[in-house]
């Protein structure tokens, strides 16, 4: 029994584009299960390689179908991730305010009319299911946890006109006990309140680190006036005062600003506020109901120092956070419960790792790929990578390590990671500078040896296995000196253990790391820059690492180094746009308010997204049929070597913001090109108009 479960949009890349509302369309996904045992598992942002996709996830689906060896006719349930009444009051709201546009206002006719397109198979009505947001959620989670019987959280920003349900699970059985309307969203609550911080929609966590900063107490009673604790579990929150309040209370930070204290202290009181709730809502139901294990799943469960409190907490016995949380998780939710529909449930056990994306390929392909750049690479395959790997980080290298399949989720599980030694504090600031451009506060995550964890770090009584970075834990206080990389400034860190079972590879780097300094823990962050989401294929790793400055890439048995290049070097490349870019002529003013003509390169819907270019670089772009060789291009224009050199160091630029491709020419590379779902494009001009 083959079941496929999807998130995501119902729109392709730049075509008919749908702008429902950003809180719900978006991480795209596809989970293929079979007999209720997942096989294959990708969002569609690491294929197409836009951050969190809301487009429709033809390459995950892609990859799904390919893994099993099948065609989409053999699917026996297609499952999309919200119900068929939600999706058609999106569409209904889209022709209102966008009445140009041409699609029809009928869900299923959408997904059967896109399926159709894509894959050039008709979907019958009775293989397409529409399931509940938040029933998908609560089914990837309890499905997962390997309980017999849990109660169950699923908890984000809306989906499905609510904002969260409370279920108990039983068996293979779920039975929602209460749920939350939108306007009582815990998700919204916690966005709200961080656009007075200078931050948005996905980037939540990024002031989860920053609240341990801050002192919650300058701000307490001022949060509190933005919720209610109510009898029975119940719980409101006014998100209508939460912007005229700190708009009167505090200085409002714009993005790039600097932090002051006061922005801090307004984390840690929101981040108080939000446990506050949580554990008022579960404890009441903890006690309700009986229940002594939890499951969590929805966007506010990836809020790992939340769930670290509750684990620290007691009040539960065990609990299990799906580590897909967020939406793409509901893929594999609707997948899990159309498959329980049919008769085949998951087996009931604890799910051990989530290393359901698509593999780098065969030693020999692999090698073949990083020989296509031998200008750029310098290639040595190792006996013994584990130990040259694990030598290389204790001399000070911060080094990329791409194995296997990829992980499924918004963790670098040791698949697809950044890695370096957990020790000198100064790798942090190293890390941010050289790769992940992001803030200096922000903490590293450590892996560590399973067998080793609880002599670092502080865990629960009869707990050791904690694989997908859900909990923020205490270091324990004679290492926090030692693992002065990945200790947050309150003690803490985010944990991964590492099974030697379930990833002999990560867990044989770490162990020869232990051989040679004692310390069986590696810093793990996840291997993209910040233009990107985490790498892919052999060939995102290619492009990540030469747009950094990463000291090195070990990928399967390979040890790889930069070469040092030239003009030629580039020149020898051909170029490409991604398909989610266009180029576009513009009319803007100068600072002395004069019109003139202007060039970019668009990358999305907002204007956030466009990155201006030179004339000149736009005329060599707007030749490229497909993809063409960088020295062909330069051949047409007449320019002197130091002007060609200016413009190529321009094109590097926008090669590391992911606004163009360069990679070795068609002829020269193998039959696995560039991996799965990365799609070509042919420059599109579009007509002037202001910016």
């Amino acid at each position: 029994m083959l079941c496929l479960g999807l998130s995501g949009g119902l729109d392709k890349i730049h075509e008919n584009p749908l702008e429902l509302p950003k809180t719900f369309l978006h991480d795209g996904a596809a989970v293929l299960v079979r007999d209720g045992r997942v096989i294959a598992a990708v969002e569609e942002e690491r294929l197409n390689r836009i951050k969190h996709s809301n487009k429709f996830p033809s390459s995950a689906i892609r990859y799904c179908l390919a893994t099993a060896g099948v065609q989409l006719r053999d699917i026996d349930r297609i499952a999309f991730y919200a119900t068929e009444a939600y999706c058609n009051t999106m569409l209904e709201r889209l022709l209102v305010s966008q009445p140009d546009v041409s699609i029809p206002l009928d869900a299923r006719l959408l997904l059967r009319k896109l399926l159709a397109q894509e894959f050039g198979a008709e979907v019958e009505e009775s293989q397409l299911s529409f399931v509940h947001h938040h029933h998908a959620h609560a089914a990837s989670a309890f499905a997962m946890s390997g309980f017999e019987q849990s109660l169950v959280f699923a908890v984000d920003g809306g989906g499905d006109f609510l904002s969260g349900v409370l279920a108990v699970g039983s068996g293979t059985e779920i039975t929602e006990v209460a749920s939350f309307p939108e306007n009582n969203s815990l998700g919204l609550f916690y966005l709200e309140a961080i656009r007075y911080l200078g931050y948005g929609l996905f980037d939540e966590y990024k002031v989860m680190g920053l609240a341990p900063y801050g002192d919650p107490a300058p701000y307490r009673e001022l949060f509190g006036q933005f919720y209610e604790l109510l009898d029975n579990g119940g719980y409101r929150v006014h998100l209508d005062r939460i912007g005229p309040t700190l708009l009167r209370n505090i200085q409002v930070r714009r993005k790039g600003m600097p932090f002051t204290q006061q922005h801090r202290n307004v984390s840690a009181s929101l981040q108080e506020a939000l446990e506050r709730i949580v554990f008022h809502v579960l404890r009441q139901y903890r006690n309700s109901t009986g229940m002594k294990r939890l499951c969590l799943a929805g966007g506010v469960a990836h809020n790992c120092t939340m769930n670290g409190k509750l684990l620290y907490s007691g009040l539960f016995e065990d609990i299990f956070v799906q580590p897909a949380a967020h939406d793409a998780g509901c893929a594999l939710g609707a997948a899990l419960m159309v498959s329980k529909g049919l008769g085949v449930p998951a087996p009931v056990e604890r799910l051990q790792d989530v290393y359901w994306g698509p593999d780098i390929g065969t030693e020999r392909s692999v090698e073949r790929e990083l020989n296509a750049w031998a200008a750029h690479l310098d290639v040595e395959r190792r006996d013994d990578i584990a130990a040259s790997a694990a030598g290389w980080m204790a001399d000070g290298a911060v080094i990329a390590w791409v194995q296997g399949r990829s992980e499924f989720g918004p963790r670098a599980l040791g698949n697809r990671s950044i890695l370096a030694d957990p020790r000198p504090a100064s790798n942090k600031d190293r890390i941010n500078a050289m790769v992940k451009k992001r803030e200096g506060y922000r903490p590293f995550a450590p892996s560590v040896l399973e067998e080793d964890a609880n002599e670092f770090f502080e865990l629960p009584e009869g707990k050791r296995e904690f694989p997908f970075m859900n909990f923020v834990v205490r270091v324990r206080d004679p290492k926090r000196s030692v693992l002065g990389a990945i200790t947050h400034v309150d003690g803490t860190a985010r944990l991964q253990t590492v099974s030697r079972k379930t990833n002999p590879v990560y867990w044989e780097v770490i162990n020869a790391f232990k051989e040679r300094t004692g310390i069986p823990v590696l810093l793990n962050t996840s291997f993209n820059n910040n233009a990107e989401p985490i790498v892919e294929s052999v060939s995102d790793a290619i492009t990540t690492f030469l747009t950094t400055d990463l000291d090195g890439l070990v990928v399967g048995p390979f040890f790889v180094k930069k070469r040092t290049t030239g003009l030629d070097d580039w020149a020898a490349l051909a170029v490409s746009l991604p398909a989610y870019a266009s180029l576009h002529r513009v009319r803007a003013f100068t600072a002395e308010d004069q019109q003139e003509t202007a060039c970019e390169i668009r990358r999305g819907h907002s204007s956030r997204d466009n990155v201006r270019i030179s004339h000149g670089l736009f005329d060599l772009l707007m030749q490229i049929e497909g993809e063409a060789v960088l020295g062909s291009l330069l051949g047409t224009i007449t320019l002197d070597r130091s002007k060609q050199e200016a413009l190529v160091k321009e094109l590097l630029g926008l090669w590391e913001q992911r606004c163009v491709r360069l990679h070795p020419p068609r002829a020269s590379r193998n039959a696995d090109g560039f991996g799965t779902g990365h799609a070509e494009a042919k420059p599109a001009l579009i007509n002037m108009g202001p910016i």
